[in-house]
């Protein structure tokens, strides 16, 4: 065999590895992804595989660096288009497509990257910065800024953008590929002009309920468990979240963990479990204030955002998902989406009472779950701005004016 001919084999066959790797990944997580799966999955044994990848790290490694690349030449893809709604339009449309593929039964394309965290320290790195570069393209899309406030608005942008992208892959179950054509362009609508009636109105009330964290002295075991447990699940990932951990953040002993969890994952059930409660309370709350329903809508935003920027317990975060077996992940999605078509029940409300503008209500009921639980990747982000109603107001912007507003 030529040299040439050899390294295509080589290559085809290194691709095909990474491939099934990725759809292992996707369906049973980092964890319980091997080698000797992997390599069933391609007619191949464990040997064979780790001649091509000698550690499962290091496959997993290429498997995200994999999908990274496809989002950085997606992202590019859309930057090299004329103007802001151009690119905008151009990088959702390339996604419906990525996942029209997929339902089409091309397998391995694409890998969530939830569990990226989950890594150690030296290869988690470089993924890392591999992801900024591809948040930097995205926040190029609205131009180029003129200060560190216009950098910041469109910093945000790209995040909420990015994890609306990102979160399309779950809630896309729902629908027929017949019906993408229409979906996309109700998401590009709901991203570029934003929910109200009046672009730009954001007047949220303040809400009085319990979601918020209260003094740890006043909280029990149980409850102690579900806070530090969601914190160090956010920071680390499910993996790096470890018992041993979690139980020393609270100076207790891993037979206390047990006392109240039979296992690991029902505590990330049960944190799910918190977590949605208390969006429930917050919509709740919401809803009860006499006014219109995008004020009761946005005034429900300002507080879940203001959870996950500055509550010492934020809300978990759905990359936890990934960790979790088909059933579980089943009952948690369905959860999400309960919450989810509440947001857009407020939205029908809110179009009939002509505060919010004509939008398809389920399509923009999943934009505000995405970002909501996306706040809390930009803690740090927040932490720029002095006042925490600034903060708020910037990073929902994208939902109260869009992403195709002029930034003042």
């Amino acid at each position: 065999m030529s040299k040439p001919a050899a390294t295509r084999k080589f290559g085809e066959k290194r691709e095909a590895i990474i491939h099934a790797a990725a759809v292992q990944i996707n369906e049973v997580g980092v964890q319980a992804t091997t080698l000797a799966e992997v390599a069933k999955a391609i007619g191949l044994n464990a040997t064979s595989v780790t001649y091509y990848f000698p550690r499962k790290e290091g496959l997993v490694v290429a498997v995200y660096e994999q999908t990274l690349s496809l989002m950085e030449q997606m992202a590019n893809d859309a930057l090299a288009q004329a103007d802001p709604s151009s690119r905008l339009k151009h990088f959702i449309a390339s996604h419906v497509a990525l996942r029209k593929r997929i339902r089409a039964g091309e397998r391995g394309l694409t890998t969530a990257l939830s569990e990226i965290r989950t890594l150690d320290a030296d290869v988690q790195e470089p993924l890392m910065a591999h992801y900024l570069r591809v948040v930097d393209i995205v926040r190029r899309f609205f131009g180029a800024w003129r200060d560190s406030d216009e950098r910041a608005l469109f910093s945000a942008r790209a995040h909420i953008l990015l994890e609306a992208v990102m979160w399309w892959p779950i809630w896309s179950l729902r629908y027929s590929v017949l019906d993408f054509a229409r979906i996309e362009a109700r998401l590009f609508d709901v991203l570029a002009n934003g929910l109200p009636a009046e672009r730009g109105r954001f007047e949220p009330q303040r809400l009085i309920g319990n979601w918020r964290t209260h003094d740890d002295a006043d909280a029990g075991q149980n409850e102690a468990f579900l806070r530090a447990a969601t914190v160090m699940i956010n920071k680390l990932g499910y993996r790096g979240a470890s018992v041993n951990r979690i139980a020393e953040s609270l100076n207790v002993t891993k037979g206390s963990f047990y006392h109240h969890h039979d296992a690991k994952d029902d505590l990330v059930l049960a944190c799910f479990q918190k977590s949605y409660d208390r969006m429930s309370a917050v919509q709740i709350g919401g809803l009860g204030i006499g006014t219109d329903y995008w004020t009761r809508l946005s005034s429900v935003l300002a507080e879940l955002v203001d959870l996950q920027f500055f509550d010492p317990t934020p809300l978990l975060r759905t990359t936890a998902l990934q960790a979790l077996d088909a059933d579980h992940k089943v009952d948690v999605v369905t959860r999400s989406n309960r919450l989810a078509r509440r947001f857009a029940g407020m939205l029908i409300d809110g179009i009939a009472d002509g505060s919010v503008r004509p939008i398809d209500p389920l399509v923009a009921g999943q934009v505000i779950m995405s970002t909501v639980n996306s706040a809390y990747e930009a803690r740090h982000w927040a932490e720029r701005f002095g006042e925490p109603e600034v903060a708020i107001r910037t990073y929902l912007s994208a939902l109260s004016e869009g992403m195709l507003a002029p930034s003042r």
